[in-house]
């Protein structure tokens, strides 16, 4: 380089050295108080902003039509006191940056999902949010640091001099207390323990039959209810309903008073299960909250642990034990919807013999082919649907009707505002930490890319192999149809808002064409019904959505009868 090279090197240096890095016009700075903590914290730090005053923004972020806004990066030993910047490269969502949201007056709140360290058995360590009694909420979780919202002023020039100081902290949760009927038991699970380097608990809430103290020589058989987390034993009350109570409006079912119709289902119910000619059953929701989700999905997972052994031989052989259940497969059934219908498909048919029936009502994507609206082993891309010259997103939530509320992609990039590593505490990502391999770093491998859409074929086969259920029991059909004979019954609508109809008219294709033997259950399907239709024909989803532990009975007795081996226990449970 020649001198005058060099010199004129140095005057450019020196020129642009002179001219300051212009400063953000959009800055929002956050900090917590020494007052909530004096503890450095790693998590999730989220920044709220909303149009709508009627409750604060950390409850109005959702994937439908009214969600309000929401930004959020990781914090690693954020101390008390000090600042951390929103700015516009921080992802957000619906709008992507700050720069993008309109001028106007906002609520603003700011939350700090508390993650805890995680040294596990496979030799990774991991940053994940406990669950603290709340079931993996992240907007009430006890021990997340938040602050009281206040207005602030978007204008066309940014957002200047805004703090945010979090001084609320969330409070713990009562555990629930017994009652005459209602039992709540909480084990100390060895193998989570071990899986993840600290004591893992497992509970359940335990509805006990009428006559249970006055009759110590009976046994009774086993109704297990999965779903998402259970604060309590729900559907059951000893009173009719109260007569003070404020009528709500569900605008879910278009129904007036439907907390009113709420507690006469639970009454009737309290009715029923003393009836004389009744049944006596054990009934059991179970609490498996993973440190990903408000439940486990009840199977075994490279990333969260073996759950699914947990539940099946250390949970439920104590529950057996504490409350006289009859102990064995033939007198244990499995139901529920959704996230539980999935859960009592996949039960069944990951521990055959365990189990004596599911009954799976609108169950979460039961063939991948099927994964809602994505093949996830021929698509190239979840997000949008193929197509040379034009880009049409894939839709997510619809209703009865078609309407369309929410895109896949739109959802996936919320889960990504709300935490990294399928952290989000949300659908998509309990699915690829239940399904997915274990990555590298400790955490699930991405099924697709989060920003893109961009699907990895490679961990499609790992899903295959292990979780897409019609493919396991076509592939081992030989071994498992004898031991699934008789047990397997799936109902869904055919309107169902998540397109899980899809996936069981695939399943139902291939349940047809058993031999040898025949599957032998059942696929009924509701007329125009969204989610999540469970079987009842003749009532509406916003009434049979309340009978689960009633409407599969006839049908639980009938198996028992069938399929109980000589010398079954068939008496003593059945007194008057």
């Amino acid at each position: 380089m020649t001198k005058l090279s060099i010199l004129f090197c140095s005057c450019f240096l020196l020129f642009i050295s002179c001219n300051p890095v212009e400063k953000s016009k959009y800055n929002i700075a956050v900090s917590f108080d020494e007052a909530v903590s004096i503890e450095s914290k790693d998590g999730r730090l989220l920044l709220m902003l909303s149009t709508d005053d009627s409750k604060e923004p950390r409850f109005q972020i959702n994937d439908g039509l009214n969600t309000q806004l929401i930004f959020g990066m990781n914090v690693n030993g954020m101390s008390a006191g000090e600042s951390i910047a929103f700015d516009e490269t921080v992802l957000g969502y619906p709008y992507p940056s700050l720069s993008d949201v309109p001028p106007g007056e906002y609520n603003v709140q700011a939350l700090l999902h508390v993650y805890e360290t995680f040294n596990l058995s496979t030799g990774h360590t991991v940053k994940l949010p406990m669950d603290n009694g709340e079931g993996q909420h992240w907007n009430t979780s006890p021990g997340n640091l938040y602050s009281k919202p206040f207005k602030i002023s978007v204008r066309e020039n940014g957002i200047q001099n805004v703090s945010v100081i979090m001084d609320q902290e969330i409070p713990p949760i009562p555990e629930p207390e017994d009652t005459e009927w209602i039992k709540h038991i909480k084990i100390k699970s060895e193998k989570l323990s071990e899986f993840y380097g600290r004591d893992m608990y497992l509970g359940a809430h335990v509805l006990l039959p009428k006559g249970f103290n006055e009759h110590p020589e009976a046994k009774y058989p086993l109704m297990v209810f999965h779903g998402h987390f259970p604060s309590d034993f729900g559907g059951f009350r000893t009173t009719p309903p109260d007569p003070n109570l404020e009528p709500e409006y569900s605008a879910r079912f278009d129904l007036d008073g439907y907390n009113i119709i709420q507690q006469q289902e639970a009454y009737d119910f309290y009715k029923r299960w003393n009836e004389p000619d009744f049944p006596r059953f054990l009934i059991i929701e179970i609490q498996h909250p993973t440190p990903y989700y408000d439940d486990s999905y009840a199977v075994n997972s490279a990333s969260q642990g073996p759950y699914g052994d947990a539940i099946t031989y250390e949970l439920i052989p104590e529950i057996e034990k504490q409350f006289r259940g009859i102990g064995e497969g033939w007198s244990r059934f499995l139901y529920g919807g959704s996230t539980g219908g999935w859960e009592a498909l996949a039960v069944q048919v990951k521990y055959p013999e365990e189990y004596n029936g599911c009954f799976a009502a609108c169950p979460d994507p039961i063939d991948f082919r099927a994964y809602c609206l994505t093949n996830i082993y021929e698509d190239e891309n979840a997000y949008y649907y193929d197509s040379e010259h034009k880009q049409l997103e894939v839709p997510s939530h619809r209703n009865y009707l078609g309407d369309i509320q929410s895109t896949l992609r739109q959802g996936n990039h919320l889960e990504l505002v709300l935490g990294d590593k399928s952290r989000s505490g949300q659908q998509w990502d309990i699915w690829e930490a239940t399904y997915s391999p274990q990555g590298d770093d400790g955490y699930p491998v991405r099924i697709w890319d989060k920003m893109t859409g961009d699907i990895d074929h490679e961990v499609a086969e790992y899903w295959k192999e292990n979780y897409d259920l019609r493919h396991i029991m076509e592939r081992d059909w030989d071994k498992l149809g004898p031991q699934l004979k008789g047990k397997i019954h799936i109902y869904c609508g055919d309107m169902d808002n998540y397109y899980l109809n899809n996936a069981v008219y695939l399943m139902e294709d291939f349940l047809e064409s058993t031999s040898e033997p025949y599957y032998d259950g059942e696929v009924l399907y509701g007329d125009r019904a969204e989610h999540c239709w469970n079987g009842d024909p003749d009532q509406p989803n916003a009434i049979s959505r309340l009978r689960y532990n009633s409407m599969y009975v006839p049908k639980i007795m009938k198996r028992i009868a069938e399929s109980a081996p000589q010398g079954a226990d068939l008496t003593s449970w059945r007194y008057k």
